[in-house]
């Protein structure tokens, strides 16, 4: 269950382009045809699986403070957390190369229609974002770090895909002059991130703040702690100064 949570909630709640709007650049500039959206869209869904895994090992196995214990006990108390981002960077631009070179082996006709902004998935902060959001997260284990690699790449996937299917058609509709290319694209990606807001109320629920009648039973039966004990005493001695300066 908390795989698929996680899954969902990566593509729908945690959209990488309707929520924190990143990688925004490519996302706007090779959305005017389907088929170079698909394109990108799955590079990166690649990229994002394998990097965040990656990173997730280095993070556990290498940067956190006593990470390096597996080395031995005098390596313990080494904390390398200062070099995430050239790691978690390196790793990315590793990955990317390889599918610069896999596209361009196999698909031609791709690789010439995203042109730089192949290269430039090194650079896409969709990417880095998908990294830095597992390490503060601090999501536990190999196989979540891979669940949310692959939500996100997704989700960033269906974000392009659907505004990519939207400009090819709005081609043929009567757009105002002052709003045509960027200036409607914003509006749509707008509209759309109201639109996918709407998912966290079904994943996350709205039944976390209630508490059962056994829950508020429990809790009127317990005993008060320390700090409550304290709070009603102060308030008691507040009540009987006031009343003795009114007398």
């Amino acid at each position: 269950m908390e795989y698929i949570e996680l899954f969902f909630k990566s593509i729908f709640v945690d959209n990488m382009i309707f929520a924190y709007f990143l990688g925004m650049c490519s996302y706007l500039a090779v959305s005017k045809k389907v088929d170079t959206a698909v394109g990108l869209g799955a590079a990166v869904i690649f990229v994002l699986a394998v990097t965040v895994p990656l990173n997730w090992l280095l993070d556990q196995y290498v940067l956190q403070e006593g990470a390096l214990a597996w080395l031995g006990p005098e390596y313990a108390e080494y904390d390398l957390g200062f070099l995430s981002f050239i790691l978690f960077i390196a790793t990315i631009a590793t990955m990317v190369q390889l599918v610069e070179i896999v596209v361009e082996k196999f698909s031609p006709g791709l690789y010439n229609s995203l042109g730089i902004f192949l290269p430039l998935i090194a650079v896409n902060c969709a990417i880095l974002g998908g990294s830095l959001f597992m390490q503060s997260r601090e999501i536990p284990t190999l196989g979540l770090a891979l669940t949310y690699g692959v939500g996100s790449g997704i989700g960033w996937f269906l974000a392009i895909l659907a505004i990519a299917a939207i400009r090819e058609k709005i081609r043929y509709s009567h757009v105002p002059p002052a709003l045509r290319g960027l200036g409607i694209t914003f509006i749509l990606t707008g509209l759309m991130a109201i639109g996918f807001m709407s998912f966290g109320g079904m994943l996350t629920g709205g039944d976390d703040g209630e508490q059962s009648p056994q829950a508020i039973e429990q809790d009127m039966k317990s005993e008060p702690n320390s700090a409550d004990v304290e709070g009603i005493l102060k308030k008691d001695k507040i009540v009987e100064i006031t009343t003795a300066l009114n007398r």
